[in-house]
């Protein structure tokens, strides 16, 4: 039997295990303050004085978090979140 891939990209390991290990939130420190936010928010407000802050970048290179963005966009079609319950499911019966 021939499987069909749709693409032949090459997947470092070191990327694999950083997705795995991606921190739920990013710690930003400002005006004296120090505050948790989601690690894809782009803009926050500090709660202190409520200025807002750019907490991600746009630089010309990728950002792990861009390999997220593609994953969520991904999710964002009919149909993905029930692959991706169902998957999560047999990830978490292979843990037990």
């Amino acid at each position: 039997m021939e499987l069909k891939r749709n693409q032949d990209v090459d997947i470092p390991p070191e990327l694999v295990e950083a997705i795995e290990t991606f921190p739920l939130h990013r710690e930003i420190a400002h005006c004296g303050a120090t505050f948790h936010v989601s690690p894809f928010d782009i803009y926050v407000n500090c709660p202190r004085c409520g200025c807002r802050l750019k907490v991600r970048s746009f630089s010309a290179g990728t950002e792990l978090e861009d390999v997220f963005d593609a994953f969520f966009t991904w999710m964002s079609q009919p149909g993905a979140e029930e692959l991706v319950r169902h998957r999560q499911h047999v990830i978490q019966q292979d843990q037990d």
